[in-house]
């Protein structure tokens, strides 16, 4: 039982991150009130920590490349509560940013470090389960933690909301220095090992689909919340009700995308990928209908649920004996995107209207699927494989 209890705390780790990371998504208009900046503006408050955690990613693994990997987490963890309890507080926008700026340091340590810990805490047939359970904290923090974030913000305010992530990251911590067993660098990063890892063609396929998906969804989901209010009728608590069937819709998602990435993680990714697209797409026609809406945002969760983990099982596949800087490069490129993700989201709502914005993450996901597509063989080979083929049974047949 102890590695699944140690499986656990690095769930209660992905948790924490991503729910710090999200939250501010339930509470733009507020944030954006208290602190007299736009909704576009505000909307900083995501993209910072992704560049952040974009950089640190690939950076932290190197720094800390000899380090104990238990050691790491829980102190991260320990900053992640210092950068909440900083946000709470926070009061003008640039103090804000400053913490959200070491959030994103935060978030890219844990991705880079914990995502490939599944197979070493559970080796053999039992990693997939393992990686699956990992990642379901990024699932559960949009069923319980975004949404029980933004109530409680809704109702108490910012500060009650961060501080309260505060403490979940300190009792996280907690756990992590328990439950881990020492977990020394089994093979430490060095710069020089991401460029090799780039010049391969499947890891750079399976990053290129990452960067267009996780950038699509996230330039429309962090402009979800008035994307349903324009539907008539749809009042605050309908809409953190639809956030909360989302969540769990991508609980569900994660487990299935883990299993279908177990057989065919490339096939999985793109599958996801153009569901996402025309889900997205059809939110622009279906703002009339609260049914409708409902019935495709649940869609939608199922989609995006099973992102991450058939993402980190395609890298890991892709990348077998460098797992911690593949693990780093997948956080660094999916980082980035969430940053890109909401600056796009951003500048579409302030300019054209959120159907630009829906019309944007559609397209970008779809042009995801086509990228998680290998490239066709030439005609000649493929002319050179069925002539092989006949001539040999025509050798058998002889």
């Amino acid at each position: 039982a102890r590695p699944w209890a140690a499986v656990l705390a690095l769930a209660a780790a992905t948790f924490s991150v991503v729910t710090t990371e999200m939250l501010p998504v339930g509470l733009l208009p507020s944030l954006a009130r208290d602190l007299h900046v736009s909704a576009g503006t505000a909307g900083l408050a995501l993209t910072l920590p992704g560049l952040a955690a974009a950089a640190a990613a690939p950076l932290l693994p190197v720094a800390v490349r000899r380090a104990d990997r238990r050691t790491v987490l829980w102190v991260l963890l320990l900053l992640l509560a210092a950068a909440n309890l900083l946000t709470a507080h926070a009061p003008v926008f640039e103090v804000l940013l400053a913490a959200r700026l070491l959030v994103g340091v935060c978030i890219g340590g844990v991705w880079a470090v914990a995502a490939g810990l599944g197979g070493r805490l559970l080796p053999g047939p039992a990693a997939g389960r393992a990686t699956a359970v990992i990642f379901s904290g990024i699932a559960v923090a949009s069923v319980l933690g975004v949404p029980a974030g933004t109530l409680l913000g809704s109702f108490a305010g910012r500060a009650w909301a961060f501080t309260a992530m505060a403490g979940c990251a300190l009792a996280v911590a907690g756990a992590l220095a328990v439950l881990l067993p020492p977990l020394p660098a089994e093979r430490p990063v060095r710069l020089g090992t991401f460029p090799g890892l780039l010049r391969r063609p499947p890891v750079r396929r399976a990053l290129t689909t990452v960067a267009l998906l996780v950038t699509g969804h996230f330039a429309a989901y962090t402009y979800v919340r008035p994307v349903l209010q324009r539907t008539p009728d749809t009042g605050p608590a309908l809409v953190s009700a639809l956030l909360l069937g989302y969540g769990l819709a991508g609980v569900a998602g994660n487990f299935a995308g883990g299993a279908l990435a177990a057989r065919d993680p490339r096939r999985g990714l793109r599958l996801i990928a153009a569901l996402l697209g025309a889900v997205v797409l059809l939110l622009i026609p279906a703002a009339g209908s609260v049914a409708v809406s409902a019935a495709l945002l649940l869609v939608w969760g199922v989609a995006y649920g099973g992102v991450s983990v058939s993402a980190q099982n395609l890298l890991s596949a892709a990348a077998p004996q460098d797992p911690e800087a593949a693990s780093a490069l997948f956080a660094g490129v999916f980082n980035t995107a969430i940053a890109l993700g909401a600056l796009t989201g951003g500048r579409l709502a302030d300019g054209p209207g959120l159907t630009a914005v829906l019309g944007a993450g559609a397209l970008l996901a779809l042009a995801a699927a086509l990228a998680a597509t290998p490239a066709a063989a030439p005609a000649g080979e493929r002319r050179g494989r069925r002539g092989w083929r006949w001539r040999g049974w025509r050798g058998r047949r002889a």
